[in-house]
């Protein structure tokens, strides 16, 4: 049986800067790796956040509603052209639930706006990681088209884009 010989352009040509230059891409893509996780854990959270905060602001309006309620029956009650002492207890009792709903209210808003700067602080992580996650893959793909293009600019550029990147991951981290 015969045998096939393949031959290659670069047969017998070595290339120094090819190992390098493929664990470069390799080591870029592992970076990359790691910031695309950081990012989408960020985005989660900031889901997360968001979604705690619309919790406690429907948790601020219910507050305010029973307020609001006590206020119609006190109006009511006021309205009657002759109240009973059952009356005036009932506008009592309304006047110190409307002090407890007031409280209450004004913690749950309180805390809904924490849980929105929360939410905010984190989405703004969110967006660097995404700036840096888009850096680095253009450093990817700038580096990796050496093996098409042979040109030592390729790889330059891309290192620059994810030194770039890099950067906004790690702006993302400490924001």
């Amino acid at each position: 049986m015969a045998e096939l010989e393949i031959h290659h352009e670069v047969e017998g040509r070595a290339d120094p800067l090819e190992k390098t230059i493929g664990v470069l891409a390799s080591v870029l893509a592992v970076v990359l790796a790691i910031v695309t996780i950081v990012s989408h854990r960020a985005h989660t959270d900031a889901v997360l956040f968001k979604s705690e905060a619309n919790d406690k602001w429907a948790f601020y309006q219910s507050k305010r509603i029973k307020f609001h309620s006590l206020e119609l029956g006190i109006d009511l009650l006021n309205a009657l052209p002759q109240r009973n002492p059952a009356a005036d207890k009932t506008i009592e009792r309304y006047e110190a639930e409307k002090k407890r709903y007031t409280k209450e209210s004004t913690e749950a808003q309180d805390d809904a706006r924490n849980q929105d700067q929360e939410a905010a602080h984190i989405e703004a992580q969110a967006l660097r990681y995404d700036f840096g996650e888009g850096l680095l893959e253009i450093g990817l793909v700038l580096t990796s088209l050496y093996f098409i293009a042979r040109s030592k600019l390729f790889p330059t550029m891309g290192v620059i884009s994810a030194i770039i990147g890099i950067g906004m991951a790690i702006a993302g981290y400490l924001r």
